[in-house]
């Protein structure tokens, strides 16, 4: 076997595996400079895994065998301590889920500086400088006193952007970078990995987002259910896909979806009026009307931090508005208003296995097992993962368990928040369609917050644009 020692990743017949057997099996892939690689494939295909093992992160339980090469060492023959010495020296991580990355207590701008201090070995005011200008490179130069709390998901996402950024290392992975941004900034994410790559910075990126692989180019690779399906240039998969599934993939793009927007059928269940928020000296909205009602889908549309979150939380009655009136459905119970959270690893405990807190809730709220079995089956849940715990299941995964949870309560009124944003097309489509079958059956009422603007076009009633200070 040729294997380049220098500027290159060979992985060989990698395999990874659980007690009870494989869950990814067999993949080869190779990595160069100058030509990226990307893993492009539905949650759970194995993807985010494949990236681990090159980390040196697998989650507890999982064990890795074959050969990951880089600049001529076999990274599964180091031992926990060498790989751990590597983090942010040679192998740096964007993380999937900025929510367990960003460290709560620290403010935004500290966390990129100490990257530069610490691990650059940089003087305090060249920290202070290069933090600035990474934090400006993602649209984010006024939030470097904000702690994560405060910042958005989008914005959180960003943040992790900066930080890969100002590490610097010889090997980037990027998962899922652009999940969480709206359609302008997630080109820009993509370019600005592109333009690593073309500046010698060996890179993977693993997404669900086609535009995305189209964007950063080199070559791309397709998984599903823990194989490699399809390898090659990525001007030739995405023009000339062979595999079923990549063909499914490329074809589900919400553009080309049906239109499924339906009308109102019910009373209203919450309206608004005049709201106003404000979050220091910036004005998010200020006199904003909304009101949804049962059997409907209204969407929010708009860049990063621009307040629709905000909104769908004061609708809720988790924050309070500067201003105006909220007015819910007295007859409802509180618990029949629900929210699918854009991070699902901030709703679900991470030391309690998914079986167990489903159990929790069907014990405490008087359902049946039933439900969760007929739920699981309709969003297409392996009975695998429900003695896994959260951080031991994909983000995709994981928001569909929040979507079934959220439905064992037969919620009135569910704002979804970017929901869909960790799912790839196919799974998205499925779990779209499922939702308005929901909708149509029970009249639930629907906030979507979204940064695809086709995909609300496709399913709203009314779809909202929204833009800072509106």
């Amino acid at each position: 076997m040729n294997v380049q020692l220098k500027n290159s990743v060979q992985i060989r017949d990698l395999s990874i595996h659980t007690a009870e057997g494989a869950i990814v099996s067999g993949v080869t892939l190779s990595l160069e400079k100058g030509r990226p690689l990307t893993l492009l494939g539905e949650s759970g295909s194995g993807k985010s895994l494949v990236a681990q093992a090159v980390m040196g992160n697998l989650p507890e339980g999982l064990t890795a065998s074959g050969s990951i090469i880089f600049n001529g060492a076999d990274l599964l023959r180091e031992t926990p301590a060498q790989r751990r010495r590597r983090w942010g020296a040679s192998i740096g991580l964007l993380p999937q889920e900025p929510w367990l990355a960003l460290d709560p207590t620290m403010r935004v701008g500290a966390q990129v500086a100490e990257v530069h201090r610490y691990v650059k070995g940089k003087s305090k005011a060249e920290s202070q400088r290069d933090t600035g200008k990474n934090l400006s490179e993602v649209s984010l130069a006024t939030a470097g006193e904000l702690y994560p709390f405060q910042i958005s998901g989008g914005m959180g996402q960003r943040v992790a952007i900066a930080i890969a950024h100002a590490a610097g290392t010889e090997l980037l992975i990027a998962d899922e970078p652009t999940k969480g941004l709206d359609s302008a900034m997630r080109d820009a994410v993509a370019a600005g990995l592109r333009s690593e790559a073309d500046a010698g910075r060996l890179l993977i990126t693993i997404t669900h987002d086609v535009a995305v692989a189209q964007a950063i180019g080199g070559t791309i690779g397709v998984m599903l259910d823990g194989k490699l399906i399809e390898y090659g240039a990525a001007e030739q998969i995405l023009k000339h896909p062979n595999h079923p599934y990549t063909r499914a993939l490329i074809a589900a793009d919400p553009k080309n979806w049906e239109d499924r927007s339906i009308a109102s059928t019910g009373k209203t269940v919450v309206v608004a009026s005049g709201l106003q928020k404000r979050f220091a000296d910036k004005l998010l909205f200020s006199n904003f009307n909304i009101e949804v009602s049962a059997g409907e889908v209204v969407s929010i549309v708009g860049p990063s931090g621009c307040g629709k979150t905000t909104i769908g939380n004061i609708l809720l009655g988790l924050i309070k508005t500067d201003a105006g009136v909220v007015t819910r459905d007295g007859e409802l119970s509180p618990l029949r208003f629900q929210k699918l959270y854009q991070d699902p690893p901030a709703a679900f405990a991470p030391h309690q296995t998914i079986r167990a807190g489903l159990k929790d809730l069907v014990r405490l709220h008087g359902r049946s097992w039933q439900e969760v079995e007929a739920l699981c089956v309709r969003l297409k849940l392996q009975e695998g993962l429900l003695d896994r715990l959260p951080p031991q299941v994909s983000g995709g995964e994981l928001q569909r368990f929040a979507l079934a949870r959220a439905l064992l309560l037969r919620p009135a009124f569910l704002f979804a928040d970017e929901f869909t944003s960790r799912l790839d097309p196919v799974s998205q489509q499925e779990v779209m369609n499922f939702l308005l079958e929901i909708v149509e059956e029970t009249g639930l009422a629907v906030l979507m917050v979204t940064h695809d603007p086709e995909l609300a076009r496709k399913v709203s009633t009314r779809v909202i644009d929204l833009h800072p200070g509106i």
